[in-house]
């Protein structure tokens, strides 16, 4: 099985949001191919770090005992 295959995705848009979306891609000399896929990706990308930031926030306000680099130094006799 080939992993490198590319797939077709289809997405409907209206008119103006396709000229808007081809003239971006025009403006910065990539394909619309290009665009979506790069765009779509960064979006999941950081949604998946919003949600570890929130997990790890909520972990945190559970127990948020800090310490300061002194602290740590002197735990590690530095």
């Amino acid at each position: 099985m080939n992993l490198n295959h590319t797939q077709t995705i289809q997405a409907r848009v209206k008119s103006e949001e396709k000229k808007v979306i081809e003239n971006y891609a025009k403006m910065n000399n990539i394909s619309v191919s290009d665009l979506i896929r790069k765009t779509l990706l960064e979006k999941i990308e950081d949604e998946i770090d919003l949600g570890i930031y929130k997990k790890e926030m909520a972990r945190y306000k559970k127990n948020s005992k800090t310490y300061s680099q002194a602290d740590i130094e002197k735990e590690l006799d530095l």
